[in-house]
């Protein structure tokens, strides 16, 4: 187990004295994360970010499988160094640390094509007939449960997708965010984005850290003002499509 960001040593000595960058990731998340079961290896935008950060600590990374519910228990519990990028949100602020942002998001619903004239507006999915799907722990979960409350919402379980529900016909509506809703729309030409009068809860994008750990927090926040400043982010978004 890694030391917690309580302890006197910082992570960065750790992965220092170590040689290796542990990094908590779900592989689920296109095109940030994504996991090849056939050869147990991940690649996305994420990966290369954390690939790039592993190079300039001159350490080795590896990739701690970790699922939605449980991302924030092993930052907490030190079962990595830090998680891939998340959004940063107030219940996880609570125990967590973050590093400055690096892009953002904003949220949009989505459905299927055989059922998109039936939906022209956030309103129109708050309603009891219209199942909505999400996935358990991800803060889609809370925005489907506060934005929906009269709709039937179904929560399945990582590795299970919210979106998988509603391409298998068994749900009607799932929310997601623009750069992932792209790269469904691409992938199962099926999916259609549901037109709203504007997106929703635009959120900043940042990796979990240890919340005591400053000496880490602030390597973390300088390297991600220095690749900035260098169109790192820029150009790795440009690659992974959005």
């Amino acid at each position: 187990m890694l030391a917690s960001g309580a302890q006197a040593q910082s992570a960065l000595n750790d992965i220092l004295s170590g040689g290796v960058l542990k990094v908590g990731t779900t592989g689920d998340w296109n095109p940030m994360t994504m996991k090849d079961p056939a050869t147990d290896s991940y690649r996305g935008y994420d990966i290369d970010v954390m690939t790039e950060l592993a190079k300039d600590l001159e350490v080795e990374v590896e990739f701690v499988p970790t699922d939605w519910k449980t991302l924030v228990n092993g930052i907490v519990a030190g079962k990595y160094h830090m998680t891939g990028s998340a959004s940063i949100s107030p219940s996880r602020m609570k125990v967590a640390g973050y590093s400055d942002p690096y892009i953002a998001v904003q949220i949009l619903p989505f459905t299927t094509s055989d059922k998109s004239a039936n939906y022209d507006g956030w309103d129109t999915i708050n309603k009891p007939e219209v199942k909505v799907s999400t996935t358990l722990g991800t803060s889609f979960e809370m925005m489907v449960r506060e934005w929906f409350p009269d709709a039937d919402i179904k929560v399945v379980e990582a590795p299970a997708r919210g979106y998988q529900e509603v391409i298998a016909g068994r749900a009607d509506v799932f929310i997601t965010s623009n750069i992932e809703g792209a790269t469904l729309k691409e992938k199962f030409p099926q999916v259609t984005e549901i037109p709203v009068e504007t997106p929703r809860a635009p959120t900043p994008i940042a990796m979990m850290l240890p919340q005591n750990d400053q000496v880490w927090i602030n390597y973390v926040n300088n390297w991600v003002a220095l690749k900035s400043s260098k169109g790192f982010f820029t150009d790795l978004a440009a690659k992974w499509g959005f």
